[in-house]
């Protein structure tokens, strides 16, 4: 189940990244990507843009959050200093390799 989801996780990140690279720059930044040529410069293909981009943002941070869930249902509770607590106590010290 967590492969699937995490499968479905990464398609949609590609989509995502893709939908925000395809969208027209109206900000300006650093002052590119303000030219007249744009690939989609029509209103209704930069609202499909723009709800395809913030519909793949939701599905991301849902597979994000069931990623999250299956992970720590998977995983036993704990921190890692206790952890290290448990190992400390079993360990005897270091040991001195003899020479021969």
């Amino acid at each position: 189940m967590e492969n699937i989801i995490l499968i479905i996780h990464v398609i949609i990140a590609i989509l995502l990244i893709g939908s925000v690279l395809l969208q027209r720059s109206e900000g300006g930044a650093l002052g590119i990507g303000a030219g007249n040529d744009n690939l989609m410069s029509s209103r209704s293909a930069a609202d499909f843009l723009t709800k395809f981009t913030s519909l793949m943002a939701i599905f991301f941070i849902i597979t994000s959050i069931s990623l999250t869930i299956i992970h720590k249902k998977e995983k036993p509770s704990g921190s890692i200093i206790d952890k290290i607590e448990k190992l400390e106590k079993k360990s005897t010290g270091p040991q001195i390799p003899s020479s021969k």
